[in-house]
């Protein structure tokens, strides 16, 4: 019964060592798609792995037009939650 109670411990300790060493391997790159928000990818505030992340859509048609008004009702709700605090 001890030995066997050994062998179910290394095995936990090996399957711990070998989950934590996954944690540090790279990543795998996926190539990036060509769709209209690549218009935004170089804006301030884009960054890896993500890029320009617009999960609502609200860009979605590349208008730089809307994005400007967008960025500064952004930066304008900020400084106001700033200030409030």
């Amino acid at each position: 019964r001890s030995q066997s109670n050994i062998i179910i411990m290394k095995s936990a300790i090996f399957a711990t060592l070998l989950a934590s060493a996954t944690a540090f391997a790279p990543a795998s790159q996926t190539a990036a798609s060509s769709t209209a928000l690549a218009a935004f990818e170089n804006e301030l505030g884009a960054q890896p792995p993500l890029g320009f992340y617009d999960p609502l859509g609200l860009v979605a048609d590349g208008d730089q037009e809307t994005f400007d008004r967008l960025r500064y009702t952004e930066v304008k709700h900020g400084r106001v939650a700033m200030l409030a605090v």
